[in-house]
């Protein structure tokens, strides 16, 4: 049978050029476009692909099928040339559901903590021996990929609801971190968002199991009214698995997993902060559910080695440490400035760059008190995601609602100059935090580098 001919938009992304490798494992012609080359694009290029800088319809021509990025707006050339030449365009959650046919599949969603959760089960998938196929929305410390091409029928996928493509999908066992204000953008209300929860939840394959965190008591009550079979895990006892005798160390977790007045044994985990804890419950809830033998379940998440942009360590010296970090949200945002605080350091000095600005506007009065627990504050440009601007939404406006809301320390600092500010600013035992889900990890690799000369 002659391999299609698979175009992606948006390649370079994340979660577009995961699929695009599992095409190129399953024999298919890739090609793909994005704005710039990186090292994710210059990777597929050695696996066989044939990447374009930049989008031009003429890029879809002999192209079987498109797939497209959610960051890809509807007005992109190579969709609009695309569909008047009557080539299927599918989203990228779409075609990654037609790669599932057939599979056991594993799904995590939820707000926050998807792709740290994600990467958790697939990693213990793999230890347990199951040869899974992987596609998650982070690259993996332990190998740097962020997909897997497995030969058996499991399937560990980060669903994604913020565009509402998570309802594509038909999971074996559903992992839900937790419901929050988010995507709003898409969604338009909170009972919006809440409705769609619930339709995934019914989604559940009969015979499966919806795994999910008790003490959001919107997703407590979608999920027990939905009639689908359950497990809860949570901080507290009220949940059917929860911790005891938690030791938070820096960059160094671990706990005591018990069930009822059962204790099944002690978790240890290379990772930092209470929210991986929650995190590492749920994909216990999974190895139980899929009959793994709890050593199997300990000796994963002990290996696990995280993953990129989530808490990583970018420099590290008795006078300095530099993190860098994917959060984004008020929620995130405040869990990761928890977490660093157990890293022991004098000051907690962290840069933010706000993403999208339909998000900054629509949180902007929780971001304030959501950087609290930190020392010193440098909030520079709102990355627009693709996003035309909004106006009277700046990252200066932000600044001012910081410093009219709190006590902290803060300044706006232009992306260019961010390294510069620092330099002159840091101070011996600083721990300087990057946050965002843009492109300041670039800067955070600037200042570490500036940090080393």
């Amino acid at each position: 049978m002659k391999p299609r001919h698979i175009h992606f938009i948006g390649i370079g992304g994340i979660g577009v050029s995961g699929i695009a490798q599992l095409a190129l494992k399953h024999g298919e012609k890739v090609t793909g476009s994005d704005l710039r080359a990186s090292a994710i694009t210059q990777k597929l290029v050695r696996l066989g692909a044939e990447i374009f800088i930049g989008h031009e319809a003429g890029h879809v021509v002999g192209a079987d099928l498109v797939v497209y990025s959610s960051a890809i707006r509807q007005d992109n050339a190579e969709i609009m040339e695309a569909r008047k030449n009557n080539i299927p365009v599918k989203k990228r959650a779409e075609f990654l559901n037609d790669l599932m046919t057939d599979k056991t599949v594993v799904t995590v969603t939820g707000a926050h903590g998807k792709t740290t959760t994600s990467s958790l089960a697939a990693k213990l998938l793999l230890t347990a021996g199951l040869k899974p196929t992987v596609a998650v929305g982070g690259i993996l410390r332990e190998d740097g990929d962020n997909m897997k091409f497995g030969d058996s029928s499991y399937f560990v996928a980060e669903a994604d609801e913020s565009d509402g493509t998570f309802l594509c999908y038909t999971p074996t066992y559903s992992l839900i971190t937790n419901i929050d204000r988010e995507h709003l953008d898409y969604y338009g209300t909170y009972e919006a968002l809440r409705a769609a929860f619930e339709t995934f939840v019914r989604r559940t394959k009969p015979g499966g199991c919806v795994i999910y965190f008790q003490q959001d008591r919107v997703l407590e009550r979608i999920v027990t009214q939905s009639g689908v079979r359950s497990v809860s895990y949570g901080m507290t006892p009220e949940a059917d698995l929860y911790p005891l005798n938690l030791s938070l160390a820096p960059c160094r977790l671990s706990f005591d997993c018990a069930s009822g007045s059962r204790v099944l044994g002690r978790i240890e985990m290379g990772l930092v902060g209470r929210h991986n804890i929650a995190n590492a419950l749920a994909v216990v809830a999974l190895g139980r559910e899929m009959g793994l033998g709890f050593g199997v379940i300990q000796s994963a998440l002990k290996g696990f080695k995280g993953v990129e942009r989530r808490f990583q360590v970018k420099y590290e010296t008795k006078d300095i440490f530099v993190v860098d970090d994917y959060a984004h949200h008020p929620t995130e945002i405040a869990a990761t400035i928890e977490a660093a605080r157990l890293c022991t350091r004098k000051r907690v000095v962290v840069v933010f760059q706000p993403h999208r600005f339909s998000r900054t506007k629509l949180l902007l009065d929780l971001f304030p008190r959501s950087f609290e627990k930190s020392d010193y504050l440098v909030v520079t440009d709102i990355y627009g995601a693709g996003e035309d601007p909004v106006e009277g939404v700046t990252a200066q406006g932000l600044t001012e609602s910081i410093r009219s809301m709190t006590h902290l320390p803060v300044d706006y600092v232009a992306k260019e100059m961010i390294v510069g500010h620092l330099r002159e600013r840091i101070q011996k035992d600083d721990l300087v935090l990057f946050l965002g889900a843009g492109d300041i990890t670039r800067i955070s690799d600037e200042f570490a580098k500036s940090l080393r000369a």
